[in-house]
């Protein structure tokens, strides 16, 4: 089923068969109850993940912890997590299963070994991976953006500055 699943992913359609095989043989299916953390803000940034099924919501957490912002909202063929080849080595959201979902687990070292060893499929992998969280730090921003033009004037001045990181 993993090497099927991988096969028909997007951003690993160019993968070589032995290829899929490595990536196979690193990766596994985890089942996680609706309302389970997938990974936490400051977790090591060690793996790459696919939805299968069901949905998982990516939040951001506030300083202040207890509430969080909703980032977006994933569901089956999606990707999230790991952020391959680059210097991020620990997550930077909140993922959080909201509904009973099944999910492909894929070690990021592992599939750094293939995008390193093939410098042409790891630019293709890159640019796809990159492709996806840049969209979705776009439609981020467009949310934020609809959202600060509806906050009265007088409330500008309570809102924080963030640094801004990239959403993986």
């Amino acid at each position: 089923m993993v090497v099927e699943r991988l096969k028909r992913q997007e951003i690993f359609q160019f993968l070589r068969p032995e290829q899929i095989d490595r990536l196979s043989e690193a990766s596994k299916v985890a089942k996680f109850s609706a309302g389970e953390t997938v990974y936490r803000q400051g977790e090591r940034n060690d793996r790459f993940y696919i939805v299968l099924k069901g949905q998982v919501s990516l939040r951001l957490p506030t300083r202040t912890g207890g509430l969080s912002v909703l980032i977006d909202e994933l569901s089956e063929g999606d990707v999230f997590g790991g952020c391959v080849s680059t210097a991020l080595d620990a997550y930077s959201l909140n993922a959080q299963c909201t509904e009973e979902s099944e999910i492909l687990v894929i070690s990021v070292s592992a599939l750094e070994a293939i995008m390193d060893g093939d410098p042409r499929i790891g630019y293709i992998i890159q640019s796809g991976i990159s492709g996806i969280y840049f969209k979705r730090y776009i439609e981020t921003m467009e949310k934020l953006q609809a959202v600060v033009m509806n906050v009265p004037i007088e409330w500008a001045g309570m809102f924080a500055t963030y640094n801004v990181r990239p959403l993986c």
